[in-house]
């Protein structure tokens, strides 16, 4: 089998629903579908997310974060955490425990260093899209997050299915792009009921298009794709920005400019790419 049948057999699969997750992944996106029922009130994802140590430490971490902590006023509490936070910020705080815990039972120690550095790039993209939201193209900051810890979900799970198909880390980085990244990414999300917004915004990222000033949800991504200080190990897209370029990417936002509102915002950015790597 080469590269690119290996490619158009998990794509096939992923397709089909034929998905191959650790199990842990399971227990979390029954969290995430109690989370996304519309009844899912504050006290209940509380005692949601306190059955789950790990979650409930993340969740107070995120709150008392600069982004979210506006008042400086520390909380220790997972239901003070559940109230500041919301429950869309727990759906986004679950997805990357989902994201990360895809590619948990990879051993091999080449594989496990680019899914260390997939989720580096990850956080990052998560964390500047969430601020570019707020400050820059003003679409949903919630929505954002999350759409960044999603979009590079297929990466995750080819480097998960490499084991299987060794093939899938032979030839070009461009085989990955134009032949992978697009079916299995769009199996995976389909699988992880990823929401139709969020979905047209990665797919977006995949045509590699990005306005400036940036206005959606799709250029918020790019633009923090850019902007991100470590690259994905899969790919660099054609025409992306190089980090060096990415420090000159500069334009008029408002009365101010995207320069300074990064280096207003960056503790903001770092406290939220901080707790992702938790």
């Amino acid at each position: 089998m080469d590269r690119l049948d290996a490619f158009k057999t998990i794509a096939a699969q992923a397709s089909r629903g034929e998905l191959t997750f650790p199990a842990n992944v399971n227990a979390s996106l029954r969290l995430q579908q109690a989370l996304n029922d519309p009844d899912c009130h504050i006290e209940s994802a509380a005692k949601l997310i306190q059955a789950d140590p790990l979650l409930a430490a993340r969740s107070v971490a995120i709150a008392n974060s600069v982004a979210y902590n506006r008042s400086g006023t520390e909380i220790s509490s997972v239901r003070a955490a559940v109230q500041r936070l919301g429950v869309r910020t727990l759906q986004s705080l679950v997805a990357a425990l989902i994201v990360r815990q895809i590619g948990s039972q990879v051993t091999e120690p080449s594989l496990a260093a680019k899914i260390n550095q997939l989720w580096e790039h990850t956080a990052h993209v998560a964390a500047l899209s969430q601020v570019i939201a707020r400050r820059v193209t003003h679409v949903d900051p919630d929505t954002a997050l999350f759409a960044g810890i999603m979009h590079e979900v297929a990466g995750f799970y080819m480097l998960s299915c490499a084991g299987d198909y060794p093939e899938v880390m032979e030839g070009e980085p461009e085989d990955w792009v134009e032949h992978g990244e697009i079916a299995i990414g769009r199996g995976v999300m389909t699988h992880l009921s990823v929401p139709d917004g969020v979905f047209k915004a990665i797919e977006s990222m995949w045509i590699g298009l990005r306005a400036l000033p940036p206005e959606t949800l799709g250029d918020t991504l790019l633009l923090a794709n850019d902007l991100s200080p470590v690259h994905s190990p899969l790919y660099q897209r054609p025409g992306a920005t190089t980090l060096q370029g990415a420090r000159t990417i500069d334009f008029v936002v408002g009365e101010g400019t995207l320069h300074a509102i990064m280096t207003e915002s960056a503790e903001e950015v770092q406290s939220l790419y901080a707790v992702l790597m938790l």
